[in-house]
């Protein structure tokens, strides 16, 4: 079992163990370690890339209880810097966090989300009618995203029965993976692109600016 640093911690340079290392696919190598702070991609958010021992990291995978780590070359067992691209962890980061936002939004008009989607040029939120769903604007969803983010809340999260739950100020706290900005400040401009009905189901599209 991988330890999952990046549930508790915004570092992103660290120390960890190579467990093992063995050939993948198309030429990189596959590495176990102790404890990670690469988010793996899964949730709707793309991995973290960056690197292991100066060696490039170029993508991230879960697979169960395991936190694998693709690398261009491979990487003799035993300690390991750990290097985030800083830069793509708070692109992420902003477009994961945004994502919830619209995800309360729709709540609050009687939707229920169901599927979430946050990747850099592609953000969008599924959601499902309740009993008494109504109808969502982009002009709402826009002047409530800008009202929030302004507010400046701060990143909260908690452990619930074992599941990590993140939320923002006084907003519901959702059980959620990834990661997250410290405060919504730091999201910036949203764009509400699309609202949209398909097969029964409300589709927004959002852009971050």
């Amino acid at each position: 079992m991988t330890e999952r640093r990046y549930y508790y911690s915004d570092d992103v340079q660290g120390q960890a163990q190579v467990l093992s290392c063995a050939p993948a696919e198309a030429g990189a190598y596959a590495v176990e370690l102790d404890a990670t702070l690469f988010h793996p991609q899964g949730g709707g958010q793309p991995s973290d890339v960056g690197t292991l021992g100066g060696v490039a990291v170029l993508r991230v995978q879960q697979q169960g209880d395991t936190v694998l780590h693709f690398t261009a070359a491979p990487l003799p067992l035993g300690p390991v810097t750990m290097q985030i691209d800083e830069a793509q962890r708070r692109l992420h980061a902003r477009w994961h966090s945004g994502g919830h936002l619209i995800g309360w939004l729709g709540e609050t008009r009687g939707w229920r989300p169901v599927k979430a989607h946050h990747w850099p040029g592609e953000g969008r939120i599924t959601f499902t009618p309740g009993p008494d769903a109504q109808t969502v604007e982009a002009n709402f969803l826009q002047a409530e995203l800008v009202r929030l983010i302004a507010a400046d809340l701060p990143r909260r999260q908690q452990a619930v029965e074992g599941m990590r739950q993140v939320g923002f100020g006084e907003l519901p706290a959702y059980g959620c993976g990834g990661t997250h900005v410290a405060r919504l400040g730091e999201v910036g401009a949203i764009a509400i692109t699309g609202v949209k009905m398909k097969k029964g189901q409300l589709i927004v599209q959002y852009e971050l600016g």
